[in-house]
C-alpha cells in the first residue's frame, strides 16, 4: 500500500496582520486566532493522519529556524526552506520529489498553513476520503461551500457526480475560475455549481509527475533534478539554492489544474475560514458589548466594532472611534479603518521604499 504523507505550505510575506507580521513572522507563525500560532493548529490537525516522518513543511529559508522551533516533534529535515519563493507550483513540485524520494507511489496531501478550522474531526475524515479518492489516479482538490459573493478567492465549478468514497460524495471538475467581480461572484453563488478554491489538494506521486511533465515540463524538469542529487546524498540546500532562482513564478492552479483533466473536488463538510486580513478576526475573538475586539492591554471608550491590539503590555486606549483596527507592537503602530484593511500592501510598499523602511518589514 503507499505511504500516506502531510506537505504543509508555510509561506508568506507576513503583509496582511501587519505590524504584528513580518517577513520572518508570518501569519503562520502568530497566534492570529486561538491560543496557538496557525501553523501549530494545523499541525495538530493533521498529527492523525499521517506519522511524524511523513509529515514535511515547505517554507521560507529565512522562516525554517523558526517554524522548526514551533514543530520540534518532526524531523528538522521534513522542515524545508525555500530560498526564494515562487508561488505554489514549483512548492509542489518539491513536494512532490520530498515525497516519491521515501515512497514512489505514495500519496499526499498539500495543505495551506493558516487557515481556521474548528471541527477537526469533520476534517480529518474529509482528508482521509481525499486520500481515498486519490488512488484511483485522480487529482483531488477540497471546495469550500461559499456562503456569501466574495471576491477574494478562486472558484470551482463542480460537474456531475463522480463517486463516493468514505460517504463523501465527490465531483468532476468543469474548470476553476479566478477571482471574480462582485456581479459575477453572486451569480456564482446562485448558481449553486461553484466552490471556493481553498488551496487543498491529494494526488499520488505518478499522478503528479505525470500531470508536470505534460503540462508544466520545467518544472518536471527542476523536480528531476532534485531527485537526482537527494539520490548521490546532496545536501538539500545548496541543491535547492543552484535550482530555484531559475525557476517560473507560477501557481499550481495555473500551471496544472486549470490544463489537467483528471481532477475532481469534494465539497468539505468542514467549517473553515482564510482569516485574510484583520476585519476577519472579529469572526474567530471575542466581543464586548459594542462589539470591539480587544486583545493585550488595551481598552475602548465610548466606540463600537473596534479591532484592538496591544503587545508587550503597552497600554492601548480608543476614545470615541468607531470601525478602527488599531495594532500596536515594540515598534510599529497601525490606525486603520477596518474598511481599508485591503490598502496595508500598499502602505508596506511606501514603507519599504522609504530610507530604512526594510526595517519594519
Amino acid at each position: 500500500m503507499p505511504q500516506k504523507f502531510i506537505v504543509i505550505l508555510a509561506g508568506g510575506k507576513g503583509e496582511r496582520f501587519w505590524p504584528q507580521s513580518r517577513l520572518r513572522r508570518p501569519k503562520h507563525l502568530l497566534t492570529i486566532v486561538g491560543d496557538k500560532p496557525m501553523l501549530a493548529q494545523t499541525l495538530a490537525r493533521v498529527r492523525p493522519l499521517a506519522s511524524a516522518k511523513n509529515i514535511f513543511i515547505i517554507t521560507a529559508a529565512d522562516q525554517v529556524r523558526a517554524v522548526r522551533a514551533m514543530c520540534r516533534g518532526l524531523p528538522p529535515g521534513n522542515i524545508v526552506g525555500e530560498p526564494v519563493g515562487r508561488d505554489t507550483a514549483p512548492a509542489v513540485a518539491l513536494a512532490a520529489a520530498l515525497v516519491a524520494q521515501r515512497d514512489p507511489r505514495g500519496v499526499f496531501a498539500i495543505l495551506p498553513a493558516d487557515h481556521v478550522i474548528h471541527d477537526t474531526r469533520t476534517y480529518q475524515a474529509d482528508l482521509r476520503a481525499a486520500f481515498a479518492a486519490a488512488g484511483a489516479e485522480v487529482m483531488v482538490t477540497i471546495g469550500i461551500k461559499p456562503h456569501e459573493p466574495a471576491t477574494a478567492f478562486g472558484y470551482i465549478q463542480r460537474g456531475k457526480p463522480w463517486k463516493k468514497f468514505a460517504r463523501r460524495p465527490f465531483y468532476t471538475v468543469r474548470r476553476f475560475v479566478e477571482k471574480p467581480s462582485p456581479k459575477v461572484a453572486q451569480r456564482y453563488l446562485a448558481s449553486g455549481d461553484y466552490l471556493w478554491n481553498a488551496g487543498m489538494f491529494v494526488w499520488s506521486v505518478p499522478v503528479v509527475l505525470a500531470a508536470f511533465e505534460r503540462h508544466a515540463p520545467v518544472l518536471r524538469a527542476c523536480l528531476d533534478r532534485i531527485l537526482a542529487g537527494l539520490a548521490r546524498r546532496r545536501a538539500l540546500a545548496p541543491l535547492l539554492k543552484e535550482i530555484y532562482p531559475a525557476l517560473p513564478k507560477i501557481s499550481v492552479d495555473y500551471a496544472l489544474l486549470e490544463k489537467a483533466g483528471n481532477i475532481v473536488v469534494l465539497p468539505a463538510s468542514f467549517d473553515w475560514d482564510d482569516v485574510g486580513s484583520w476585519p476577519a478576526v472579529a469572526r474567530h475573538r471575542p466581543k464586548d458589548v459594542s462589539g470591539n475586539v480587544v486583545r493585550g492591554r488595551a481598552i475602548v471608550e465610548q466606540g463600537r466594532n473596534n479591532i484592538v491590539v496591544s503587545e508587550d503590555g503597552h497600554m492601548l486606549a480608543v476614545v470615541g472611534a468607531d470601525d478602527l483596527i488599531v495594532v500596536h507592537t515594540p515598534d510599529a503602530t497601525l490606525v486603520c479603518p477596518r474598511h481599508r484593511a485591503q490598502d496595508i500592501k500598499q502602505l508596506l510598499k511606501r514603507i519599504g521604499a522609504a530610507a530604512g523602511g526594510r526595517k519594519w518589514l
